[in-house]
């Protein structure tokens, strides 16, 4: 982005200079979002021009097509890579004090059902140990080739690591009544961390002990169908807290 913004900067004032009737139109349009590309400006100018909007003299060399169409298309595709997409999501990581990790991504608090459930091969209190040094990052990976072309959210097991140590695999599962009972019970809350009484009882776990959680915001971004990552958002009054979690898989292995 800062190769774009720069790149505009430069290019612009050279093909377009700054007339009075130019700024004055800039001042009265609506602020708009900026382009992702060079290519979407020289689009919107060409679309103002035939509207009836500001025009160049066209004795100007800045504004004959020979110099501007050539050098705009070859900007564009050098600095206009791909951009991922990203979104807010709420991510809750649970679990019974002597069981397995969950996580569970929801995208609005009020569904019960979430997109996406994991059962984590790591303990609670390891994941707690983890988590006091401010640094936390779980790597999930398929290599299997049957899965090549399976939705990524949608493979049942993965290979996982925290922090670089391998720890063994982690499962996709299904929300039960217990979770879906559970996540109704903290609908109310969209960020916080705490202990909620015994009562649920999954996985391994036992009704009879109590649940930690942890909930917060994620960005969720999609980088391309062969990866994912959800990045905790930290609250303005509790920094420091760096949590991601990468679902990753080889991305050759639907051509094999």
């Amino acid at each position: 982005m800062a190769k774009i913004d720069a790149l505009r900067r430069f290019f612009l004032p050279c093909f377009f200079p700054p007339t009075a009737t130019t700024a004055t139109a800039a001042s009265a349009a609506p602020k708009k979002r900026l382009s992702t590309s060079l290519r979407d400006d020289l689009e919107i100018s060409a679309s103002t021009t035939a509207n009836g909007g500001p025009t160049h003299d066209q004795d100007s060399p800045a504004t004959t097509p020979d110099s501007v169409t050539p050098k705009f298309v070859t900007a564009a595709a050098i600095v206009a890579p791909p951009r991922p997409s990203k979104t807010m999501v709420i991510g809750t990581i649970f679990g019974h004090r002597r069981g397995h990790v969950w996580f569970c991504v929801q995208q609005d608090r009020l569904r019960n059902k979430p997109f996406l459930l994991l059962e984590f091969p790591i303990l609670t209190h390891q994941l707690v140990n983890e988590m006091r040094f401010g640094l936390v990052r779980i790597a999930l990976e398929c290599n299997r080739v049957e899965l090549g072309l399976c939705p990524l959210r949608s493979i049942p097991i993965w290979a996982m690591s925290c922090n670089g140590r391998k720890l063994g695999f982690a499962a996709k599962k299904k929300a039960g009544d217990s979770i879906r009972s559970m996540l109704k019970t903290m609908q109310s809350t969209t960020v916080g961390a705490g202990v909620m009484p015994s009562g649920f009882g999954f996985g391994s776990g036992s009704k009879t002990e109590e649940v930690m959680y942890m909930r917060a915001n994620y960005e969720h971004v999609v980088g391309s169908a062969d990866s994912e990552s959800f990045h905790l958002i930290n609250p303005d009054e509790f920094p420091g807290q760096e949590l991601s979690i990468f679902l990753l898989r080889s991305p050759n292995m639907g051509n094999q």
